[in-house]
């Protein structure tokens, strides 16, 4: 939308969520609930976005950051009156429509804003306001209609009497204004009511005074208009949006087994014909490629899962990459920058950090690998792990292409492993392997014939065995 800003009302402390952290920064979905309202404004076509922050207001400052806001500050927390004033200092000229959002209503959605925007431009109105009809409106300001069907007066729930609190149809808070009219009244708010703030809702009177109209906008969806103002709000919220993101996933083509034990954040992504079993969260900014398979009790992080991967119980994957037909677990974890090769296989409690597996290579039992760099078709085995610390810093270690690890192995970073080469089991490996050899670092295998007899018979009493005779000749 051509010439339109946002200001987004977000410097409350909000009292009721009894948080040393302010309300918007609480997350929804994986984001901060401020993030929501940002994001509805940006799909809705709008460019310029003003955050109008107070307490606390660095742990917002991420958000404000991904939508490349402006900030205003209100050090004082004075009323939504003083609040936009604050916010329409930092409005580019160039505007000439200003849409003020509430950063704790997550759930306004960016059609309804565009519906906002195209209501007051039609009647060429001071303003246009979003409302709800809610079956129960307490602790809502509510509207009252002139016979034409505009708005009359907006009152406070704490300032109307019976009657008016016995009106359903309530004020969400959202609002476009004319810049011009926005600018030119703001100033004029007085602190005349029992809250002694500046009230954003005195802008209506003033707009009758001045033989303009404010235009009421009824919400589609009446949970658009919910402020959060306490925990259990908060999870409302949340289940509201989580219950949207899977109803368009399986709109999609997305397989989920059962939606009500499934847990998908607001920017993660699923391709059709994927399989999504109980228990499973999706976090962050993971893709999901299409035919994947994620089962029971797996959490992925800001990881991208490719085509066909399958994702064994309870594995837990963050900042990881598993490439196309791989498969994981079950109970494995791939920490940040783990890539799993095309083809490849991470069995039952193997740990991988910061390596890269080749195509086709396979570590399918208890092993730890990190810092590494381990080529195709490579057979990891039981028990190895790559020893990259040092007690000050990380080293590499780097196998090559078809090389077989026997079981229990130590590499002791910084290390190469060349191609084709084979690791003995139980080896301890601190140089390098030319390829195609056999290292074996083991001492020589020992057998003292007859020793337990001799040495240590009470072992075989306690297990019940008889203690034979020695044979003739053997001394004790």
């Amino acid at each position: 939308m051509k010439r339109v800003s946002a200001i987004i009302l977000a410097a409350g402390l909000g009292k009721r969520m009894k948080s040393a952290m302010p309300k918007v920064a609480h997350t929804v979905l994986g984001n901060p609930m401020v993030w929501h309202v940002a994001r509805a404004a940006r799909e809705a076509g709008i460019s310029e976005i003003v955050f109008v922050l107070g307490h606390g207001r660095e742990s917002v400052m991420g958000t404000v950051e991904r939508f490349g806001g402006k900030v205003a500050v209100q050090e004082r927390q004075l009323g939504t009156g003083d609040a936009a004033r604050s916010g329409l200092s930092a409005v580019s000229p160039r505007a000439r429509e200003v849409v003020v959002l509430c950063g704790d209503a997550p759930l306004i959605r960016p059609r309804t804003l565009r519906s906002l925007v195209a209501a007051r431009r039609k009647k060429k109105a001071a303003a246009s306001v979003l409302t709800g009809i809610l079956p129960d409106p307490a602790g809502y300001g509510r509207v009252l209609r002139n016979p034409d069907g505009n708005v009359a007066r907006i009152v406070e729930e704490r300032d109307g009497d019976a009657t008016v609190r016995r009106i359903r149809e309530v004020n969400s808070g959202t609002y476009v204004f004319d810049r011009a009219f926005l600018a030119r009244n703001l100033p004029r708010l007085t602190d005349v009511n029992a809250q002694r703030e500046l009230y954003l809702t005195d802008l209506v009177v003033q707009a009758l005074e001045e033989g303009k109209v404010v235009v009421p906008v009824v919400a589609g969806d009446p949970d658009e208009v919910r402020g959060i103002n306490s925990r259990r709000e908060l999870a409302e919220a949340t289940a509201l949006l989580l219950r949207a993101k899977i109803g368009a996933l399986l709109d999609s083509g997305v397989t989920i087994v059962d939606p009500g034990r499934t847990y998908v954040e607001t920017e993660v992504s699923v391709g059709a014909d994927s399989i999504i079993e109980p228990g499973v969260a999706l976090l962050g900014s993971t893709r999901i490629g299409r035919g994947a398979r994620i089962q029971a009790g797996c959490v992925v992080e800001n990881s991208r899962v490719e085509d066909g991967v399958r994702l064994q119980p309870y594995s837990v994957l963050s900042g990881a990459r598993v490439r196309k037909g791989a498969i994981v677990g079950p109970f494995a974890r791939l920490r940040p920058e783990a890539d799993i090769g095309e083809g490849a296989h991470i069995g039952n409690f193997v740990e991988v950090k910061k390596s890269r597996l080749g195509k086709g290579s396979k570590a399918n039992h208890l092993a730890y690998i990190g810092d590494s760099l381990v080529g195709r078709k490579a057979n990891i085995g039981a028990g190895t792990i790559t020893c990259n610390y040092d007690g000050i810093a990380k080293h590499r270690t780097i196998i090559g292409d078809g090389v077989f690890v026997g079981s229990d192995t130590q590499f002791v970073a910084p290390v190469t492993i060349g191609k084709g080469a084979i690791i003995g089991a139980g080896a301890t490996i601190t140089q390098d392997v030319p390829p195609y050899a056999l290292a074996l670092s083991r001492v020589e295998q020992k057998v003292l014939a007859n020793w337990v007899i001799r040495k240590k018979p009470e072992l075989l009493a306690k297990a019940g065995l008889k203690i034979p005779k020695l044979p003739k000749g053997e001394a004790k």
